[in-house]
């Protein structure tokens, strides 16, 4: 059973409107806690928010779609949900400490509708994480309008006022280690045995029983094969000599992990005829055989057969197969593993979208952004796009869908094009369009440098909530401005 909130004050509890947040705080909680407040006591807000969520349900065991939310054992509310995801990438924050935060802090637990001393609920890191994962991007984009829209009602002087917004990307990294062919082997191979050891279990079979010690030779062959590099002394036979030590223990490496998949496959086939398991019950396992085959593949190929790789055949994770291997070109940091997502930000603060940039470059997702924003924004005047987001074909399309695009072509351009760069509106609009830098900041402060969500889906989810959370931090923030300014004339009055 599923309540989207408590629809009941019980004894003790506060009613979300009556919670004090103090406005003079500069933490990210009160500012977090008032833009949620906002959307509860606002009846439109609450009834287009609240709409959404009830959508925020788990699936059926039998895969028959999602569970009836008014059955079962009573699960946690979706409001609730959505204020522990709200805190958890406002914040930054683990599991644990959100864990902590819902079960110890009096204002959250306000917010979260449990009251200060007959509520005894204690809510696990696992729960947290079971139902935080409900969340799907899609769900969280058309909460994110909703929010945009809350803020601009606050903050537009005429609701028909144009947007001048801005958009730019940035890479998110994925939750992985450096990556070489050789370590990626051996975490596929340890995958293997670990799988295989697994599966064999359910049989009682005792075919992985030194599943341990097997990894830890798979590991000692690794690291033989780790440190070696090619010799930069001048005598040739040093050199050859170096370079066969290298093909000897990638040899020796590749035929140990050969042989642990040999093993695998014969467990697999053991269960499946042996005692009639379906080829379903084996998708992990093929999975982590079918990365160790690849990976085994091009170790040969590069160090045996000196074969320079293509890039398009790598894989830089076994555990996050979408990541990307991103060299942007900054000091400092000459490559990222993750993905580009690309945001956009109106002259408010506010983000009113974003994409997860899968294979794409600057320049082939400018329109489909625009395109899309067009539709739920029709009140954009103007956008503008560092010269990374520049095509002939993109200035001619963006100049069909808003009013003003700001996109600086590259290299020389034409007369026209160059008078038209140097007007005033132009010039203004390319000033202004660093400030995206700073909603790109506050966002990787917040935790959208690093995902530590698994899966693609999961990365989109996390990155979706991250803009979420981040407009109901500026929602929070202008609110709490006015609440003081309103406190200093009622002081003024008083007076």
């Amino acid at each position: 059973m599923r309540e989207i909130i408590k629809p009941q004050l019980q004894l003790g509890e506060q009613d979300i409107g009556a919670i004090v947040i103090h406005a003079r705080l500069r933490d990210d909680i009160p500012r977090l806690l008032r833009g949620l407040q906002h959307i509860d006591t606002t009846p439109a807000l609450r009834e287009q928010v609240f709409a959404i969520l009830a959508e925020v349900l788990p699936q059926r065991v039998d895969g028959a779609g999602a569970v009836s939310p008014e059955t079962g054992r009573p699960g946690m509310a979706q409001w609730q949900i959505l204020v522990l995801g709200t805190l958890r990438l406002g914040l930054n924050a683990d599991y644990e400490r959100i864990a902590e935060l819902a079960n110890q802090h009096r204002t959250v637990r306000q917010m979260l509708g449990h009251s200060d001393w007959s509520d005894a609920t204690q809510w696990h890191v696992q729960t947290l994480k079971d139902n935080l994962r409900l969340f799907t991007p899609a769900v969280l984009e058309r909460i994110n309008q909703v929010v945009v829209e809350a803020g601009h009602a606050l903050v537009k002087k005429n609701p028909d006022d144009a947007l001048e917004v801005r958009a730019d990307s940035f890479v998110v990294e994925t939750d992985v280690h450096y990556p070489t062919d050789i370590n990626l082997l051996y975490d596929a191979v340890r995958k293997t045995i670990e799988t295989s050891a697994a599966l064999s279990e359910t049989e009682s079979l005792s075919d992985w029983r030194q599943r341990a010690y097997n990894i830890r030779c798979v590991k000692k062959a690794y690291r033989r094969a780790q440190p070696l590099k090619r010799s930069s002394a001048k005598d040739p036979a040093k050199r050859e000599a170096r370079l066969e030590a290298i093909r000897t223990a990638h040899a020796e490496y590749l035929s140990l992990c050969e042989g642990f998949l040999e093993r695998a496959r014969l467990t697999r086939i053991k269960l499946q005829h042996g005692f009639g398991w379906p080829a379903g019950a084996f998708s992990a396992l093929d999975d982590v055989i079918a990365h160790a085959e690849r990976q085994i593949d091009q170790v040969r190929r590069r160090v045996l057969q000196g074969e320079r790789m293509p890039h398009g055949e790598k894989v830089f994770s076994i555990f996050e197969p979408h990541t990307e291997w991103i060299s942007k070109g900054k000091a400092g940091v000459p490559v990222e593993l993750g993905l580009r997502v690309a945001v956009i930000e109106d002259q408010f603060g506010f983000l009113l979208s974003h994409r997860v940039m899968q294979h794409e470059t600057d320049d082939q997702v400018a329109v489909p952004l625009v395109e899309d924003l067009a539709q739920r924004y029709p009140q954009i005047a103007s956008v503008s796009f560092d010269q990374g987001f520049h095509s002939p074909a993109n200035q001619q399309r963006l100049a069909e869908i808003v009013d003003f695009p700001v996109l600086p072509t590259k290299g020389k351009p034409a007369k026209a094009v160059d008078e038209r760069e140097h007007s005033p509106r132009f010039q203004r609009l390319r000033r202004q369009h660093s400030a995206v830098e700073s909603a790109i900041n506050a966002l990787e402060a917040h935790g959208l440098d690093r995902c530590p969500d698994h899966g693609l889906d999961g990365f989109k989810r996390y990155a979706a909530l991250a803009v979420v959370a981040r407009n109901l931090h500026r929602l929070g923030a202008v609110l709490l401005a006015q609440d003081t300014e309103q406190d200093k004339r009622h002081r003024k009055r008083a007076a």
